[in-house]
Protein backbone atom coordinates (compact mmCIF):
# COMPACT_ATOMS: atom_id res chain seq x y z
CA UNK A 1 0.00 0.00 0.00
CA UNK A 2 1.21 3.36 -0.99
CA UNK A 3 0.47 6.05 1.37
CA UNK A 4 -1.25 9.79 -0.39
CA UNK A 5 -0.46 12.89 1.37
CA UNK A 6 -3.35 15.46 -0.05
CA UNK A 7 -3.73 19.44 0.27
CA UNK A 8 -7.33 20.04 0.15
CA UNK A 9 -8.95 23.48 0.57
CA UNK A 10 -10.09 22.12 3.90
CA UNK A 11 -6.43 20.59 4.69
CA UNK A 12 -4.40 17.61 4.60
CA UNK A 13 -5.91 13.96 4.07
CA UNK A 14 -3.78 11.02 4.56
CA UNK A 15 -4.70 7.67 3.21
CA UNK A 16 -3.25 5.11 1.25
CA UNK A 17 -4.02 2.96 -2.05
CA UNK A 18 -3.22 -0.26 -3.29
CA UNK A 19 -0.57 0.03 -6.10
CA UNK A 20 -2.44 -0.08 -9.75
CA UNK A 21 -5.13 2.17 -8.41
CA UNK A 22 -6.21 5.70 -10.30
CA UNK A 23 -5.18 8.37 -7.79
CA UNK A 24 -7.84 10.65 -8.45
CA UNK A 25 -10.42 7.38 -6.92
CA UNK A 26 -8.25 6.47 -4.10
CA UNK A 27 -8.63 10.85 -3.38
CA UNK A 28 -12.40 10.10 -3.96
CA UNK A 29 -12.62 7.38 -1.45
CA UNK A 30 -10.68 9.02 1.50
CA UNK A 31 -13.36 11.50 0.84
CA UNK A 32 -11.75 14.70 -0.85
CA UNK A 33 -14.73 15.88 -3.30
CA UNK A 34 -12.17 15.85 -6.43
CA UNK A 35 -13.82 17.14 -9.68
CA UNK A 36 -13.46 14.41 -12.71
CA UNK A 37 -15.96 15.85 -15.21
CA UNK A 38 -14.87 13.90 -17.84
CA UNK A 39 -14.92 10.88 -16.07
CA UNK A 40 -11.45 9.84 -16.25
CA UNK A 41 -10.75 9.84 -19.81
CA UNK A 42 -8.09 12.49 -19.75
CA UNK A 43 -10.26 15.23 -21.96
CA UNK A 44 -10.35 17.75 -19.50
CA UNK A 45 -8.29 18.88 -16.89
CA UNK A 46 -10.70 18.86 -13.85
CA UNK A 47 -8.75 16.08 -11.67
CA UNK A 48 -5.48 17.63 -11.81
CA UNK A 49 -2.86 17.45 -9.42
CA UNK A 50 0.56 18.91 -8.13
CA UNK A 51 2.76 16.45 -7.30
CA UNK A 52 4.39 17.92 -4.27
CA UNK A 53 6.73 15.10 -3.65
CA UNK A 54 7.16 11.18 -4.95
CA UNK A 55 6.69 9.46 -8.31
CA UNK A 56 3.55 9.56 -10.39
CA UNK A 57 5.10 7.62 -12.93
CA UNK A 58 5.32 8.17 -16.50
CA UNK A 59 3.35 10.61 -18.35
CA UNK A 60 1.50 8.80 -21.10
CA UNK A 61 0.62 10.34 -24.58
CA UNK A 62 -2.66 10.77 -24.06
CA UNK A 63 -2.38 13.29 -20.78
CA UNK A 64 0.85 14.90 -22.21
CA UNK A 65 -1.14 16.02 -25.24
CA UNK A 66 -4.37 17.24 -22.93
CA UNK A 67 -1.84 18.97 -20.86
CA UNK A 68 0.14 20.56 -23.62
CA UNK A 69 -3.28 22.55 -24.82
CA UNK A 70 -3.58 24.53 -21.53
CA UNK A 71 -1.18 27.46 -20.56
CA UNK A 72 1.23 27.80 -17.83
CA UNK A 73 0.67 24.98 -16.14
CA UNK A 74 3.73 24.02 -13.78
CA UNK A 75 5.87 20.65 -14.40
CA UNK A 76 4.98 19.12 -11.47
CA UNK A 77 0.72 19.38 -12.91
CA UNK A 78 -0.58 15.87 -13.58
CA UNK A 79 -4.13 14.52 -14.43
CA UNK A 80 -4.91 12.38 -11.38
CA UNK A 81 -7.45 10.15 -13.42
CA UNK A 82 -4.08 9.00 -15.35
CA UNK A 83 -1.73 8.43 -12.33
CA UNK A 84 -1.82 5.00 -11.03
CA UNK A 85 -0.47 4.56 -7.64
CA UNK A 86 3.10 2.58 -7.47
CA UNK A 87 5.02 4.80 -5.10
CA UNK A 88 4.20 7.17 -1.81
CA UNK A 89 2.91 10.45 -2.88
CA UNK A 90 2.36 13.81 -1.76
CA UNK A 91 0.31 15.96 -4.11
CA UNK A 92 -2.21 19.18 -3.88
CA UNK A 93 -5.62 19.11 -5.18
CA UNK A 94 -6.15 21.70 -7.15
CA UNK A 95 -10.33 21.37 -8.55
CA UNK A 96 -12.74 20.55 -6.04
CA UNK A 97 -16.59 20.56 -6.23
CA UNK A 98 -17.12 22.52 -2.60
CA UNK A 99 -14.58 25.28 -3.98
CA UNK A 100 -15.84 25.21 -7.77
CA UNK A 101 -19.39 24.57 -6.99
CA UNK A 102 -19.91 21.93 -9.91
CA UNK A 103 -20.78 18.76 -9.98
CA UNK A 104 -18.03 16.12 -9.70
CA UNK A 105 -18.66 14.60 -12.88
CA UNK A 106 -19.01 10.39 -14.10
CA UNK A 107 -16.66 8.35 -11.69
CA UNK A 108 -13.92 7.27 -13.29
CA UNK A 109 -13.56 3.38 -14.32
CA UNK A 110 -11.01 1.34 -12.43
Amino acid sequence: MAKIQAETATGVVDTEAPEGKKLVLALEDAGIDILHRCGGNARCTTCRVEVLDGDPGEIGELERNRLAVESELADNVRLSCQIHVKDDLKVRVVNQVSVRGMDAGPRPLD
